[in-house]
């Protein structure tokens, strides 16, 4: 099995630990990341649920935004990365992607067109939204969620431009 692929997988099992989930103001995301990044779907996908971070790690909560989409529309990597995993969780199908600052996304109900320890670009497809999403006002919604660690993240912070304040000069 070649090295790169031995890691992914060590940090997939390591990422499957339990642990705590909480909130996380979106200045941990550090500046210049908006460019990096761009929506898991087409267009400006309306948001039919926000994040809504625990107070505790297994408290109550929503643990990334849902974005209305259709059934079969394409998924899109919303950042380069490596695909951590994508296969069936609790009987959903899920992809992760963990990126090269730290990050990892991911995408569910999502059909996979990728494998675990495959590189992907910002933009390109990996895979195609599923009905059943539990919740969804319309026929199709995605759950995308973020991650640094074990600390869960709003991802929609990944989409807007670091807020830039200019002090006077003294």
């Amino acid at each position: 099995m070649p090295p790169r692929l031995l890691a992914v997988l060590a940090a997939a099992m390591f990422a499957l630990a339990p642990g705590a989930a909480s909130a996380a103001p979106a200045a941990v995301l550090s500046s210049g990341h908006a460019a990096l990044w761009s929506s898991p779907l087409t267009g400006q996908p309306r948001v039919t649920r926000s994040f809504d971070p625990p107070a505790t790690g297994y408290g109550r909560g929503h643990r990334g935004v849902d974005l209305a989409g259709a059934p079969g529309e394409r998924v899109l990597a919303a950042g380069a990365g490596v695909v951590l995993f994508a296969g069936m969780v609790a009987g959903r199908p899920v992809v992760s992607v963990v990126h090269a600052n730290g990050l990892r996304t991911t995408y569910e109900p999502v059909d996979p067109s990728v494998a675990a320890g495959q590189a992907v670009a910002r933009g390109s497809p990996v895979g195609t939204l599923a009905a059943g999403h539990a919740g969804c006002p319309v026929a199709a919604c995605l759950h995308w969620g973020l991650r640094r660690g074990e600390v869960y993240l709003d991802p929609m912070a990944l989409l807007s431009p670091p807020a830039v304040r200019l002090l006077p000069w003294r």
